[in-house]
C-alpha cells in the first residue's frame, strides 16, 4: 500500500501497527467493508481460532459482539475488534454490557468519515458520484473532543457522532489517533489498559482503496490488481 501525499494516517498502516504491537495470542475480530479485507491481509494471524469474521455474509456490526464473546470466553487473551466507523454502529451499544460485566475488550475503528467499500465501488464504476456514503456533515468545530492528539476538525469537519465521547459515555476509554507520529504510542496505551474497554478513533484518509478486487459481473480472470491494472494472465500471447 502507499502512504498518503498529505501525512495523514493510512488505514492499511494502522491495521498493520495494531497487529505487530498486540500481545502473542490476541485475538481479532472485524466487521463488514475494506476494513474486513485490510485486516485479512496485514495482520499476520499464528495460531487458529485468532481470526473471527462474518465471511461472504456481509454481517455488519459483527466485530463488537463478536470480540465480546470471544473476550468473555477467553479472558486471558488480548481481544481487538477492528470495525469501519459505518459497522460499528451497528451494534456498538454492545460496549455498555462489556462495560458492566467486565469484558474489557479494544476497539481500533478505522474512520475514514464514509461507508468505505460502497465509495469505493463509487468512485470505480459510478464516476465518483457519491450518493449516502458519508458520516460526517463537512462542518467545522474547534470543540470536538479528542483525548489523545489535536482536533480533527478541521480536516474532517464534525464528526456524528464522536467516537471518544460516545465511548465515554458507555463507560469506556476513548481515544483518537491523527497521525502517524502518534500511532504507536495511541495502540500502546490502548494495549495497557485492561480494567474495562477500549475505543480507538483513528481518523484515516478516505481514499484507500482494497486491492485486488473483481467488479460485480464479471469473471475472476477480470480482477483488477491496482486502478485501472489488470494481472499479466499471457492472454495476449501467441500460441
Amino acid at each position: 500500500y502507499d502512504l498518503p501525499e498529505d501525512g495523514s494516517l493510512s488505514p492499511q498502516q494502522v491495521i498493520q501497527r495494531v497487529g505487530e504491537l498486540a500481545p502473542e495470542g490476541t485475538i481479532y475480530a472485524a466487521g463488514v467493508g475494506q476494513h474486513q479485507m485490510w485486516a485479512s491481509h496485514f495482520i499476520d494471524y499464528e495460531q487458529p481460532a485468532t481470526w473471527l469474521n462474518s465471511g461472504g455474509a456481509g454481517t455488519m456490526g459483527y466485530a463488537v459482539p463478536a470480540a465480546m464473546g470471544a473476550k468473555a470466553g477467553r479472558p486471558d487473551r488480548t481481544v481487538w475488534a477492528i470495525d469501519g466507523d459505518g459497522c460499528f454502529q451497528m451494534t456498538n451499544q454492545e460496549l455498555v454490557t462489556c462495560a458492566l460485566n467486565n469484558i474489557p475488550i479494544k476497539v481500533a475503528i478505522i474512520n475514514n468519515g464514509a461507508l468505505g467499500m460502497v465509495r469505493q465501488w463509487q468512485t470505480l464504476f459510478y464516476n465518483q458520484r457519491y450518493s449516502n456514503t458519508v458520516l460526517h456533515n463537512g462542518k467545522t468545530n474547534a470543540g470536538l473532543s479528542s483525548n489523545v492528539g489535536s482536533s480533527s476538525a478541521e480536516t474532517h469537519g464534525t464528526r456524528v457522532p464522536d467516537f471518544v465521547k460516545l465511548a465515554e459515555a458507555m463507560g469506556c476509554v476513548g481515544l483518537r489517533c491523527e497521525s502517524p507520529g502518534q500511532l504507536d504510542a495511541v495502540i500502546e496505551k490502548a494495549n495497557a489498559i485492561n480494567d474495562r474497554p477500549v475505543v480507538v478513533d483513528f481518523i484515516v484518509h478516505e481514499d484507500a482503496m482494497v486491492w485486488p478486487m473483481v467488479a460485480a459481473g464479471t469473471s475472476n480472470d477480470e480482477v483488477m490488481a491496482a486502478r485501472g491494472i489488470r494481472p499479466d494472465f499471457g492472454d495476449n500471447e501467441d500460441d
